[in-house]
């Protein structure tokens, strides 16, 4: 199996934690990217650090987020010479590779840009780091960033607001909704561009479950059915005090298939809703009947591979991990999350890109001009493609590098046409607290020391 990075995290987990490992499913939410939700790593340094970004800010630029006139989209000279900066965690593997071959791409047509990428080894690293530099006045021109960290950026200042950017794009009206809401900040504004997307499915032993659940009730009653001799059909990581994990996504997408969201658009804690506590006494019903393990790590990926467990739910992007764990022992059957009592629900992951204040006219052009072509359906396709990331835009399923991956693997087309419905988590600070707070909720019903409504009750209160 291949050896997960933080880059390579379930991008729904790795907001939540800031510090370990990464992966793409939901039963790997990692301690480090408070996962999709924040990476608050940057410790006081970091956070003074964005104060004195916030005083500063457009020292060397004409912008500094207000609405001067400053947002409108600078003019691109292709003739002068210009280097611009992106600070990114892609920085290993098949997602290295990736984003190596976009620059290149990119220099085709715009020989005189130099598009210098700061690799960082990790999302918490990346946060810290950035922050760091815009304090110092270096800021890099574009960084890779969650909703929570453009939302602290924003605030200061810092970033500049892309609705002009937008409008002038010819791609962004064919971008799927949940990204073009998750581009959003509260204030209704677009802050950030779209990098890289994911939502869940389900991964299952094809020859231990012949056809896949349609219904969480379906999901229970095979689960149920396969969890003997040995075999529990689902493990998962429900996090801890330190942060989510995948267990706790699963439970946020259960949630709203039965009806309620775990967080209200503004980040307020819905713990105590009637959805939420069916959610938890669903999971908990099936520890007790034993088709539901808890574990640290990626427990539903090592489960599946060793012919331990049944499924696996997790990204799109854990195809490759699980593929490498299965390892053609048996078939692996991938498809789309079982429907609820209020219909389907799934999860947005992934980051964006934001753009600083700080830049010069001609580096923001020039950054603007990358940017736009990042987000191209011909690019989209070939990152898509190499990644096990899902493009932004259902166009790119017209790409050849696309159709090729469709062909092998039928389901990325339903997968696409989720990032129209999928939900991200709200871009708020609080609710990286909070998270932490729900994943003892879901430890402490899961192992039996209180009742899921209590459980739920008492992390409300204290959320």
């Amino acid at each position: 199996m291949p050896t997960r990075t933080l880059t390579q995290e379930n991008p729904m987990t790795v907001m939540r934690r800031t510090s370990a490992r990464t992966a793409h499913s939901i039963s790997s939410r990692i301690s480090s990217a408070p996962t999709r939700r924040t990476v608050l790593a940057g410790a006081a340094a970091s956070a003074s650090a964005l104060a004195l970004a916030a005083c500063s800010s457009g020292s060397s630029g004409s912008g500094d987020g207000d609405d001067s006139g400053s947002d409108a989209v600078p003019s691109f000279d292709p003739d002068a010479k210009t280097t611009i900066t992106f600070m990114h965690a892609m920085a290993s593997g098949d997602q290295k590779t990736a984003l190596e071959k976009i620059v290149s791409d990119f220099g085709k047509d715009h020989p005189n840009v130099t598009i210098e990428l700061q690799d960082q080894p990790d999302y918490g690293t990346l946060q810290t780091k950035t922050k760091a530099q815009v304090g110092a006045g270096s800021a890099p021109t574009i960084a890779q960033a969650y909703g929570n960290w453009a939302s602290e950026y924003a605030d200061s200042k810092v970033i500049v607001p892309l609705d002009a950017y937008a409008e002038a794009d010819e791609d962004y009206a064919d971008f799927a909704e949940a990204v073009k809401k998750d581009m959003q900040l509260t204030d209704g504004k677009i802050w950030m561009w779209p990098f890289n997307k994911s939502v869940v499915v389900v991964y299952r032993n094809a020859e231990m479950v012949k056809e896949e659940p349609k219904t969480w009730d379906d999901f229970a009653k095979v689960s149920k059915d396969v969890s003997k001799d040995g075999v529990v059909a689902l493990s998962i990581d429900p996090g801890s005090a330190k942060g989510p994990a995948g267990g706790t996504a699963l439970y946020e997408i259960l949630a709203e298939s039965m009806g309620s969201t775990v967080f209200a658009d503004d980040g307020t804690p819905q713990f105590s809703e009637d959805g939420c506590v069916k959610a938890l006494e669903y999971l908990v019903d099936l520890k007790d009947a034993g088709a539901l393990a808890i574990a640290s790590g990626y427990p539903g990926q090592e489960a599946l591979g060793a012919e331990k467990g049944a499924f696996d739910v997790s990204s799109v992007a854990s195809f490759p991990f699980n593929e490498q764990a299965v390892g053609g022992k048996f078939e692996m059957g991938v498809s789309a999350l079982p429907e609820g009592p209020s219909g389907a629900a799934n999860q947005l992951a992934g980051t964006n890109i934001v753009l600083f204040a700080d830049a010069s006219d001609q580096e923001r052009a020039a950054a603007w001009e990358f940017m736009q072509f990042i987000t191209t359906p011909e690019q989209q396709a070939s990152w898509a493609a190499a990644t096990g990331y899902l493009p932004v835009s259902s166009a790119s399923l017209e790409q050849d590098a696309m159709k090729k991956v469709v062909e092998e693997r039928p389901w990325i087309t339903d997968a696409v046409k989720q990032l129209d419905t999928a939900r991200a988590l709200p871009p708020v600070t609080s609710v990286t607290e909070a998270s932490g707070l729900l994943s003892v909720a879901l430890q402490d019903a899961l192992q039996g020391k209180a009742k899921p409504a209590d459980a739920l009750a008492d992390a409300q209160k204290k959320a």
